[in-house]
């Protein structure tokens, strides 16, 4: 009899850990019982959960005058808000593919309750009809992430195979550096296998088609190691460059925008409606597209050779309308 009853207190323990919602009268029926006989092993479990605090990381069994029955909350559950904001995020990302993105969050579900996840089913749904993912070369972004961090983590050279801006393929054997993600694509930095230099090079991991990792392990010096936190600081648009301090008048509508998109941004001066903001940046392509993308509201007042660079193609803009 012990031995039944220890049983069935693992197996309500246990569907209550899978989300279930505890019907007293409902398991006295199923296991041929009484109530209290059942009320008898909640509070076994309550006990238990209370003894152990800190090893079932501050779980609790209660009661829920809604439903009427017993319920696990526990701090490890995502509550549906944080779910809500974290499915969000990944959907907006669109660097998964539909397969990856369904298990991801089917997985991340199973971090909430029976209720939470019929409602963040409702809030998702349309979303996820309507999921596009953008364009690959890869099988998988997530393997091809996970191979390229344990070469990190191993410090071995690697041989890609590339597809270019323009689709030619192309094979580089490089020492992988880094990983990072910025508006919908994984990037890896690395450093060409044969550069005595060190120039970092950029390629988008959506574009590698397979990764050879050899043997062959790499030291770098440490005036060599990667920070991510000062290129993400400094270069949000994934294209290399020297660092460089650009200054430009701002005359928009949202200068807060400006300063989120830019982290080194400051406003050094205001005159009306127009600020003179400086910041520090990685002197690429990707800060002449992103001035640009903002017309007539920048006017890039130095370096002289980003002001050469910005009238010119602002020429070859305008040469397309005449």
């Amino acid at each position: 009899m012990e031995s039944q009853k220890n049983e069935r207190v693992l197996e309500i323990f246990f569907r209550a850990l899978k989300g279930e919602n505890i019907y007293i009268k409902k398991l006295a029926e199923e296991y041929h019982v009484s109530t209290k006989s059942i009320s008898r092993d909640i509070s076994g479990i309550r006990n238990f959960l209370s003894e152990h605090r800190e090893l079932m990381q501050n779980s609790e069994f209660v009661y829920s005058q809604k439903d009427r029955s017993y319920i696990l909350n526990s701090d490890e559950f995502l509550k549906n808000k944080e779910l809500f904001a974290l499915v969000k995020v990944i959907l907006g990302c669109r660097c998964f593919s539909k397969e990856e993105i369904l298990t991801l969050i089917s997985k991340l579900k199973k971090f909430t309750t029976v209720q939470e996840k019929e409602s963040l089913e409702n809030l998702i749904r349309k979303e996820v009809y309507h999921y596009h993912e953008v364009k690959s070369d890869c099988k998988s972004i997530i393997d091809n992430v996970w191979k390229i961090i344990q070469s990190i983590e191993k410090k071995h050279t690697i041989t890609i195979t590339y597809y270019k801006m323009n689709r030619t393929e192309v094979k580089h054997k490089i020492k992988p550096v880094s990983v990072m993600f910025s508006e919908y694509y994984f990037y890896l930095i690395a450093y060409k296998a044969d550069d005595k230099e060190y120039k970092p090079v950029y390629f988008r991991i959506d574009r590698i088609s397979a990764i050879t990792e050899h043997r062959e392990a790499f030291e770098l010096e440490k005036k060599y190691d990667f920070d991510e936190g000062d290129l993400r600081e400094k270069n949000q648009f994934m294209f290399p460059g020297d660092t460089v301090k650009i200054r430009f008048e701002f005359s928009g509508l949202s200068l807060q925008a400006i300063l989120d998109r830019l982290p080194t941004a400051k406003v050094v001066d205001k005159d009306g409606n127009k600020s003179i903001i400086e910041a520090e940046v990685n002197q690429g392509r990707g800060i002449i597209m992103y001035l640009l993308s903002q017309g007539s509201w920048v006017k890039v007042l130095s370096p002289q050779s980003l002001v050469l660079q910005m009238k010119e193609e602002t020429e070859k803009m305008k040469s397309l309308y005449t």
